[in-house]
């Protein structure tokens, strides 16, 4: 494991102080209750949980035997929660909120509740989309074991064209260097199938987490006996998943029942998660070119398969 660069933690610090700001941590009561935030994680955590034993509580909230201790304290005193001995361990108590301690977790969702969706309401749909991939991004890299997360395939519906036209140009010109051509490229092929594609011999899908597109692939007709797979994409989020090989798959299937004999596929040498996902599905390479396409030099690739 090596050592972080001083920009990496510079800017992990800098944005926790903004994240702070924004969420109103550091304000003398959190969501303008009396309430500091830990104080509140423990009503959230046992609104959650129900009679909780409180050295489950304080391991799993990862705080001082003591500090929690003064918080039960202070919402015994409240009449916000009971404290009782396990009937398993009378040296353990086990902790419940009262009607009062649910009514102050009502009063504290409502409010959290409010003040996040004050927040997205400034922000347009795209610049909500980022948002919440962004966070999905932090939890996901900074969990020890991240959760496993379900995706469905679906076909394309009103919207979807903008979007796979908008993550090809923004993902290859992040991760590859490609310019305005590469974006012009995709819409082209896009506009294509809408114009007037085939039902019975064209398709196209989109993958979904949590409602949010993060995956595409298309299968077109290239003549009565080849289809042609195109706009394999995958968000770096979504990596990882097998949504890749997913929508592969998803597109062999369809180009068998609509009759096709052999399924061919453009790529470049630059793509090499591409590569292995079309040789796990047993396309092979027939051709190699050099092009400057995109604003460099790049191995212009066909593979294909026959079905």
């Amino acid at each position: 494991m090596s050592t972080p660069a001083v920009s990496q933690v510079s800017a992990v610090r800098d944005f926790n102080r903004f994240y702070t700001r924004v969420i109103g941590v550091l304000d003398e009561g959190l969501l303008h209750t009396s309430y500091s935030l830990t104080e509140a994680r423990v009503i959230f955590e046992l609104a959650r949980r129900g009679p909780t034993e409180v050295p489950d509580l304080r391991r799993d909230l990862a705080l001082d035997p003591g500090y929690l201790s003064r918080i039960l304290a202070r919402f015994t005193a409240d009449d916000l929660v009971t404290r009782v001995p396990s009937v398993t361990d009378s040296r353990r108590q086990v902790v419940e909120l009262t009607d009062a301690g649910e009514a102050a977790y009502h009063m504290l969702n409502e409010r959290s509740e409010a003040q996040v969706s004050a927040m997205l309401s400034e922000l347009s749909d795209e610049d909500g989309r980022q948002l919440v991939e962004a966070m999905r991004t932090i939890r996901t890299v900074l969990s020890p074991t991240p959760p496993p997360r379900a995706y469905l395939l679906r076909e394309l519906r009103p919207g979807d064209a903008g979007w796979v036209v908008h993550r090809h140009g923004a993902r290859y010109a992040a991760e590859y260097g490609y310019d305005l051509h590469f974006e012009a490229y995709v819409a082209r092929i896009v506009a294509d199938y809408l114009g007037g594609h085939d039902i019975r011999r064209e398709n196209a899908w989109i993958a979904e987490i949590d409602g949010q597109p993060v995956g595409s692939v298309f299968c077109v007709r290239r003549d009565d006996d080849v289809a042609q797979l195109r706009l394999l994409l995958v968000e770096p989020s979504a990596r990882g998943l097998g949504i890749g090989s997913r929508l592969v798959d998803e597109c062999l299937r369809f180009a068998r029942q609509a009759g096709y004999r052999e399924i061919t596929l453009g790529t470049n040498d630059l793509l090499t998660a591409a590569r292995r996902i079309y040789q796990k599905a047993g396309f092979e390479l027939r051709e190699q070119s050099r092009h400057d396409n995109y604003g460099f030099e790049v191995v212009e690739e066909v593979w294909s398969r026959p079905l």
